[in-house]
């Protein structure tokens, strides 16, 4: 296992790498490039091409990447181009505001899918089942930004119950009840689509498992069925489920900017929609590289919970498994 975990760290820091040369061609290749925001209104062509000398955006490409590389593992991002104010100041604020968004967002929807498809698999095409499915068509056929509007609508302007946006109110900074209280709306949206993917595969993969004939012996001889359904079945079952988690980190990062956007919710996602507009390049690098860590670290956490979730799962010289 240590020896995997080694050479997929050192794939890991190829992929990152690999990103960080992709993103940084991209962005220099869109129309207008990082120059782009020094043509203001009344602002000469001089001027702004002695803006762009001081901040080396005159210079070759791969000479602007090694520098920002440098700084990088020196752990510098940079400096916005306007303001020349410290990339990590603005990022690192912003990361932990949408990593609570998130994990409450995740956590609410594991919570709750992973028994509810448990006890649908027990239980096929019960009441149960088909609110299942309804929920699912409705998670998966409601656009996130409509469902949070609609949300807005009910709970914050019709009723009052809710807090319409923001992450606190502008007297209780830091109040943990408060935060909560902001918390209710943006997770339900972000949870309903996950919660409906999550049940369906919770189920599938259930039915899947309690078809096999390990499952028939075992109530053969007269295990009971909750013993059979949690002992037997459930840790196999979970495999895909895993995979699926780990896959659906990007999807949960691209979920939360619309819902940051529509509940004014101080996070990442929403910083990048400022930035794309104010063309603040050095920022969305930053960002771009941030979801990359998120999304290879969820897939490494993927492949060590496999081994722990089944015992059967040994990951050997060849880094596979057998």
């Amino acid at each position: 296992m240590t020896e995997y975990l080694i050479r997929r760290l050192l794939q890991s820091v190829l992929v990152l790498f690999l990103i960080t040369i992709l993103t940084f061609a991209l962005i220099h290749a869109a129309p207008g490039g990082p120059t782009q925001i020094f043509l203001a209104p009344g602002l000469s062509p001089e001027a702004g091409k002695v803006q762009a000398h001081n901040l080396g955006l005159d210079q070759p490409v791969y000479v602007q990447y090694g520098k920002w590389i440098g700084g990088l593992l020196k752990g510098d991002l940079g400096h916005t181009f306007k303001n020349n104010i410290p990339v990590g100041d603005i990022l690192w604020p912003r990361i932990k505001n949408t990593v609570v968004l998130m994990a409450a967002a995740w956590l609410l929807s594991l919570i709750i899918a992973i028994p509810w498809g448990i006890y649908n698999s027990t239980r096929e095409y019960g009441i149960s089942d088909h609110a299942s499915n309804f929920v699912s068509y409705l998670g998966f056929a409601m656009p996130t930004f409509w469902f949070g509007i609609l949300l807005q609508q009910w709970f914050a302007l019709k009723w009052d119950l809710l807090p319409l946006s923001d992450m606190y109110d502008m007297d209780k900074q830091g109040d943990f009840g408060n935060l909560m209280l902001h918390l209710v709306l943006p997770v339900t949206v972000l949870s309903l689509g996950f919660l409906a993917g999550y049940v369906k595969y919770s189920r599938s993969s259930m039915l899947e498992v309690l078809g096999q004939d390990y499952i028939r012996t075992a109530r053969a001889k007269g295990l009971k069925e909750g013993k059979v359904v949690f002992r037997h079945a459930l840790r196999n079952a979970l495999i895909p489920i895993i995979t699926i988690l780990g896959l659906d980190l990007p999807i949960l990062v691209g979920g939360a900017t619309l819902t940051e956007s529509v509940f004014n919710w101080p996070g990442m996602g929403r910083l990048f929609v400022e930035m794309a507009n104010a063309r603040e390049y050095s920022v969305l690098m930053s960002i771009t590289l941030v979801v990359s860590v998120i999304v290879i670290l969820g897939n490494l956490l993927a492949d060590i919970l496999y081994a722990v979730v089944d015992p059967r799962v040994q990951y050997g010289r060849g880094g596979g498994s057998a």
